[in-house]
């Protein structure tokens, strides 16, 4: 098991005893999410903290984009119920890479690329490989493609 996940586990154990549902309830839903991931090929694998970071991304992900439906259907008690979930797996997820900081790893990555031979709509897809492995953890997908492509362009 993961640092991250034998965390999981002892904050769920504690949101147990402590009777706090909502902690309880999500835990569980992400303990079974990771359960899904590591058993999801041909053999069962131990998953490593960067794909727990992954599966809590993916979670949060999911929970503000439900949140937005019923938000859009005037549920705002379901809503709220989601906002609340990923507000407690993002607890888990590490602190999010500030825009600037990310622009000038993408800039530095362009440069890079270009120096490659590599300009334009066509280094897209390298600039942001380059940028996800310098970046790691830091900065979800979706930020880093917004941020390449509004440079390329």
């Amino acid at each position: 098991m993961s640092k991250l996940e034998d965390q999981l586990q002892h904050d769920l154990t504690a949101a147990m005893k402590a009777r706090d549902e909502l902690a309880t309830s999500t835990l569980r839903m992400v303990r079974a999410a990771l359960m899904n991931v590591a058993v999801a090929g041909a053999e069962a694998i131990e998953l490593g903290d960067d794909q727990v970071i992954d599966v809590l991304r993916s979670e949060a992900k999911k929970r503000s984009e439900a949140a937005e439906v019923y938000a859009a259907a005037g549920r705002t008690e379901s809503a709220a119920k989601e906002l609340a979930e990923r507000a407690v797996i993002e607890r888990y997820l590490p602190a999010a890479m500030g825009d600037d900081e990310l622009a000038t790893i993408v800039a530095e990555e362009i440069a890079r690329a270009a120096a490659d031979g590599v300009t334009g709509p066509k280094g897209t897809g390298v600039v942001i490989k380059a940028v996800r492995e310098r970046v790691g953890t830091g900065a979800d997908g979706a930020r880093i493609a917004a941020s390449v492509k509004a440079l390329l362009a």
